[in-house]
């Protein structure tokens, strides 16, 4: 199930893998998930320390938070995945010039995972090439409707 998509993403790169991640939040953050308080469009994962950090990603408190607890609504969180995976990455981001976009935050068996995209930029007309090809699309879809019906 589905709690955000970042279509932004979409738009601005080529996704050629993808990746499911865990996360380490802290309870408010989950807290806070649950209800739909998140936003992932400005965020980005980087490479940290043979880490994956999702950076930027911003969590909103609940109002109904902890006092004691001081919430960092943009703090970086770290990704959880196999070695084996944090390694092939790595390999793609340095020498291959791929970048790492979060696509969506879902939950799996009770758990929030985090797909991660190994992604290539787009340049200017190769996102109006997609805005055209799916507006084409669109006008397909439309046409197969009004001939069914």
């Amino acid at each position: 199930m589905s709690i955000i998509d970042n279509r932004k993403a979409f738009h601005d790169y080529f996704i050629e893998d993808r990746f499911e991640a865990g996360l380490v939040l802290e309870g408010w953050e989950v807290k806070s998930i649950r209800a739909g308080r998140v936003q992932i469009k400005e965020g980005y994962v980087i490479l940290r320390n043979g880490a994956l950090w999702l950076v930027g990603a911003h969590i909103s408190p609940l109002t109904s938070a902890s006092t004691h607890v001081l919430p960092d609504p943009t703090r970086s969180r770290k990704l959880l995945l196999n070695q084996a995976e944090i390694n092939k990455l790595i390999g793609k981001v340095e020498r291959a010039g791929y970048t790492l976009a979060p696509l969506d935050m879902h939950y799996k068996a009770g758990r929030v995972k985090l797909a991660i995209g190994l992604a290539k930029g787009k340049k200017q007309h190769d996102k109006r090439n997609s805005e055209r090809d799916k507006d084409a699309q669109r006008e397909v879809q439309r046409a197969m409707k009004v001939r069914q019906g």
